[in-house]
């Protein structure tokens, strides 16, 4: 396993987070542009369990507004939906104009843990990598603007995120058997993807990859590809300005104690210190 002196020396602390806020501000630039052009966005995030998908979609989303942009992480099918077209649940979380869907694991599950683990069969498997590439087609065909980024990381690095998760009680519901298993299972999952970047990387829908072996730099990294690839252009609003308040017309608030209050947590602590 790698140790902490061979691991690669993270991105400065104090720079990731002076670039990250700009980068954020300039991600709500954008939202600002997607609503008022009517945009359709669609921003995959896959890649090995605990690469740093997550944690960069959380980055993204940190100062959007929640009605513009939403992430989708679905949870397995249920008996119904294993009996539709494959693609079919996810047609409905597409975005309609104005809005931006950052999908947390996609329809790429088939080419991926579908596959390793046996939950789909092999005519399945290379019926979804016939039509995965003309359904994206279709998608962009129609107006919708999809990015898809692949973070990558080591299993040396893998395996010390699972064991800090491990030991982090804030931390260990992300564990899943189905991530230990990715343990065992690293060069099934190696040779998935391969496959999956031979038959999916298209022209019209490339695959990007995040090397995130560094949260930091990945988390920069991925938000900086998202803006310079996006033709936004930046909305002048105008500035609001608060009204003036009226004068009262003599209105008396009741008192506080006919209501029902939530107890004072922080004044307990004070009193403790």
């Amino acid at each position: 396993m790698t140790t902490s002196a061979e691991r690669p020396k993270r991105f400065p602390k104090k720079l990731y987070e002076a670039e990250l806020v700009r980068l954020q501000g300039e991600l709500v630039q954008m939202q600002e542009w997607v609503k008022a052009s009517g945009t359709r966005l669609v921003v995959i995030f896959e890649g090995r369990d605990a690469a740093g998908k997550g944690g960069a979609i959380q980055r993204v989303v940190e100062n959007l507004n929640p009605r513009v942009a939403r992430i989708v992480a679905l949870p397995t099918p249920t008996e119904r939906e294993r009996t539709q077209w494959y693609f079919q649940r996810y047609v409905a979380h597409l975005p309609a104009a104005g809005e931006i869907v950052l999908l947390d694991r996609s329809w790429y599950n088939r080419a991926g843990v579908e596959r390793v683990m046996g939950f789909c069969t092999p005519g399945e498997y290379h019926r979804f990598l016939r039509q995965c590439p003309i359904f994206e087609e279709m998608l962009i065909e129609d107006g919708i603007v999809l990015r898809k980024y692949w973070f990558s990381v080591s299993p040396d690095e893998q395996e010390r995120r699972f064991r800090e998760r491990l030991a982090n009680p804030l931390k260990s519901w992300k564990l899943s058997p189905m991530d230990l298993e990715s343990i065992s299972r690293w060069d099934d999952y190696s040779r998935a993807r391969d496959d999956m970047l031979v038959a999916t990387d298209t022209d019209v829908a490339p695959w990007t990859i995040v090397e995130s072996e560094d949260k930091r730099r990945a988390r920069l990294n991925v938000i900086a590809h998202l803006l310079d690839t996006i033709p936004w252009t930046r909305i002048e609003r105008p500035a609001p300005e608060l009204p003036v308040r009226p004068p009262g017309d003599g209105y008396v608030r009741p008192a506080r104690e006919l209501g029902r209050a939530v107890p004072d947590h922080a004044a307990t602590l004070l009193d403790e210190a």
